[in-house]
């Protein structure tokens, strides 16, 4: 039996996780504890909190350090999974060359490694979820914003500069919602953000003809409009909701017959926002495939939801510490 610790990095929040790897092949959760991020404090601040979580959680469960056999990171891009330094990621302002991996390593002691959040979740479905027993897997974050992780060739590919998978900058129109800093984005039309910019215009627009929406009274409620909040009236049947999904249903669609046709994958698994809303995206996403791919590449490619669910952001960060990107193995 081995031990291990993910630490997930957010922007609101962080994590650490306690795992325990044994004859199973899915690593046991041992314990958890969550903070705010609170990067408004600090890089400094937020690592302390780290470490003095880290020193307690071992505490707890009776650990010494020397019983953890290896770190792993998850944490948002930019960054140099290969040098270990996180870049600058917008969500985590002042983090700008941050070496994490140094930094731990100094501090513990053990070894450490780090990917961004969609790689790291990209490793956990293809080894402990829904992507068991693929070759060639596609992870799709689809939640605050839209990335991907790209298991290629029975390998986590991340490219020339740790930027591969960043499919949510893809343009899929000349206009649209702003996501990853480009209007019509895949980002845009298909993540948290994206849903409430196009729930926002087209309540607008009702509200201006002088017609009432379920979930907005005025326009002084427009902020307040979210994916939550929108994806509530459209499984109650609300209208104009249902036609807010089928515009992101359709341009879901059109961005994975993209990524169908270019890496002709064997799955395709779409995490947190889709997971809650099949019932109101897959169908319209599936006829956009079947009408916009190729048959040879279509007929290879399933499309499912992420199998870890609301746990996958755990086992990310297990699933780093447990995998050596140098030479492709697993931690036994």
């Amino acid at each position: 039996m081995s031990n291990m610790i993910g630490i997930d990095i957010g922007g609101t929040k962080c994590a650490v996780i306690l795992g325990s790897k044994s004859m199973n092949q899915k690593p046991d959760i041992l314990d958890k504890v969550m903070f705010p991020t609170e990067s408004s404090r600090g890089v400094t601040y937020t690592l302390q909190q780290i470490f003095n979580n880290i020193e307690q959680i071992l505490i707890k469960n009776s650990l010494k350090i020397s019983d953890i056999k290896s770190f792993g990171v998850s944490c948002g891009g930019p960054l140099d999974s290969k040098q270990g330094i996180i870049l600058s990621p917008p969500n985590l302002i002042g983090w700008d060359n941050i070496n994490i991996v140094e930094i731990i390593e100094q501090r513990f002691g053990v070894k450490t490694r780090l990917q961004n959040d969609a790689n790291a979740s990209a490793l956990a479905e293809w080894r402990f979820g829904a992507g068991i027993g693929f070759q060639n897997i596609i992870f799709l974050t689809f939640g605050t914003g839209m990335g991907a992780g790209l298991i290629l060739n029975d390998r986590l590919y991340c490219g020339t500069s740790d930027m591969a998978g960043e499919v949510g900058h893809i343009r899929l129109a000349d206009f649209g919602p702003v996501g990853y800093g480009k209007a019509g984005s895949f980002e845009g039309f298909c993540s948290g953000g994206g849903l409430a910019q196009l729930a926002q215009m087209k309540v607008l627009e009702q509200l201006q003809m002088g017609e009432s929406v379920s979930f907005c009274a005025s326009v002084h409620e427009l902020e307040q409009v979210n994916a939550k909040i929108l994806s509530e009236a459209a499984k109650a049947g609300d209208k104009l909701a249902l036609e807010i999904f089928g515009i992101c249903g359709r341009y879901l669609g059109r961005g994975l017959a993209i990524l169908i046709d270019i890496l002709n994958p064997e799955e395709i698994i779409i995490g947190s926002i889709f997971g809650r809303c099949q019932e109101l995206l897959r169908e319209t996403a599936l006829e956009v495939i079947q009408r916009e791919t190729l048959s040879y590449t279509q007929k290879v490619c399933r499309i499912v939801p992420a199998g870890l669910g609301e746990q996958i952001g755990d086992y990310a960060a297990l699933a780093v510490a447990m995998y050596d990107g140098s030479d492709g193995l697993w931690e036994q």
